[in-house]
């Protein structure tokens, strides 16, 4: 898969982890409305992806993935501390954590589950 595509398909997981997260409180799907509940958590994600290409590990890697997920995770959770003035309520950083985690790290198990029953080595 190329560089560009899996940058584009964590972005996109991301963006789908908000607007999921905003359905599920009934707040609005605008996009202006995704977008300031999804800024914070794509500035992690870049931040992750800024550490992978600089330490040249293998993005499509399960491992990777972990790195993403924390990134996104914890610069996510900062920012939006920061913004608001306090820390996110604890079940929103179990929900978000659970949910990227399954986003970001998932793709990658099942790429390289799928790549391992073909005989190919995944990179």
């Amino acid at each position: 898969m190329a560089l560009p595509v899996m940058v584009l398909v964590d972005a996109v997981l991301v963006v789908v982890f908000s607007t999921f997260g905003r359905g599920a409180h009934s707040e609005g799907l605008g996009a202006a409305q995704v977008w300031g509940t999804a800024w914070p958590f794509l500035i992690g994600l870049a931040v992750g992806w800024l550490i992978l290409l600089a330490t040249r590990r293998a993005p499509a890697a399960t491992g990777s993935g972990v790195l993403l997920w924390l990134s996104t995770l914890v610069v996510g959770m900062v920012i939006r501390g920061l913004g608001d003035g306090r820390v996110p309520h604890w079940s929103f950083i179990i929900v978000a954590g659970v949910v990227t985690a399954v986003f970001l790290i998932g793709w990658r198990a099942v790429r390289a589950a799928v790549l391992r029953r073909r005989g190919a080595a995944p990179r």
